[in-house]
């Protein structure tokens, strides 16, 4: 098998994966009937959406204009890759991790000051991914980022 296959196999997935979680984003929007949770289970604001950019493997997001200017800030970035939960955790420093949640798999779309939060099962998790409240029991996957140039480029 050849570098070229797994890297389209990768993509493929990554775009399944992607597809996959903004249709589900739509339904719970859809169904949820507001801007933002409000129920005891689905506190917090839903995040600011950024489109990543998939080139040589990775995933590149622009700092510019979006929640990350601000160190704290955060964001859901959507990509063919996948979908990834962002933050800004100091100047040049910023925390990636997996935007689907590890318990029944919904889109994380929601944040509770530092805690994202599931908008399905109320699921919370830090900004490493860590759950700090179930029903998930799984930790998000987390990614190594780099920043340059005023864009975050997050390595799959």
């Amino acid at each position: 098998m050849s570098s070229t296959d797994l890297s389209r196999r990768r993509f493929c997935a990554g775009a399944c994966h992607a597809a996959s979680g903004i249709a589900l984003a739509s339904v719970v929007s859809a169904c949820k009937g507001g801007d933002s949770p409000t129920s005891p289970n689905n506190p917090g604001v839903t995040l600011g959406v950024s489109q990543g950019r998939f080139t040589n493997g990775n995933v590149d997001v622009t700092v510019a204009g979006t929640a990350l200017n601000n160190v704290g800030g955060a964001v859901l970035v959507e990509s063919v890759a996948g979908v990834f939960l962002v933050s800004r955790t100091a100047d040049t420093t910023f925390s990636a991790i997996d935007a689907v949640c590890s318990h029944q798999s919904c889109t994380v779309t929601n944040a509770d000051g530092d805690v994202y939060v599931c908008p399905c099962h109320g699921s919370r998790y830090d900004r490493t991914g860590r759950v700090v409240k179930g029903p998930a029991m799984a930790s998000l996957r987390r990614f190594n980022t780099s920043f340059t140039n005023g864009v975050v480029t997050i390595a799959l």
